[in-house]
């Protein structure tokens, strides 16, 4: 017959599972740390490297030269100050939003060959208010509604 389960009888020195010691927990985290920095770092200078080789060979929609040479040089000096403002970053979040925006850049940018980022149009009080709330929920919801290649445009420009 089972003994009779009571909190006596499942205390602390008597182990339900493996435990692995801190110190191998804290070994793990720090290497599982070590090699998401490293595959992100690696991301983040491949989309670096990509956005150079994207300038170099940029044509302007308008075929001109004077219209080619600006738009390669809007495309060095955005990606220079972008990256620059962000390379302190050590939020996991925050990288990923980054390099999902820089991401969502060079592909409108290619597609619709414009290096410039698409603007949203919303008229000021265009979102519906919910229940009566103010300026201040217009003003959430206008930034909850921007897309993800428009959050760092407005703070730069």
């Amino acid at each position: 017959m089972l003994p009779q389960r009571s909190s006596r009888w499942f205390s602390p020195a008597w182990p339900t599972r493996l435990a692995r010691p801190a110190s191998a927990a804290a070994q793990l985290s720090s290497r599982h740390r070590l090699l998401l920095a490293r595959a992100t770092r690696q991301e983040v200078l491949g989309l670096y490297r990509r956005i150079f080789r994207l300038a170099r060979k940029w044509q302007a929609a308008s075929g001109q030269m004077e219209d080619t040479i600006k738009e390669k040089q809007y495309i060095l000096n955005e990606a220079r100050t972008l990256f620059q403002k962000n390379k302190n970053l050590t939020d996991a979040d925050l990288i990923k939003q980054c390099i999902d925006e820089c991401t969502a850049r060079i592909e409108i940018g290619l597609h619709y060959q414009i290096p410039y980022p698409r603007p949203i149009h919303l008229p000021p009080m265009g979102l519906t208010p919910l229940q009566g709330r103010g300026l201040r929920s217009q003003e959430k919801l206008r930034k909850l509604s921007k897309p993800v290649y428009l959050k760092s445009h407005d703070e730069i420009s």
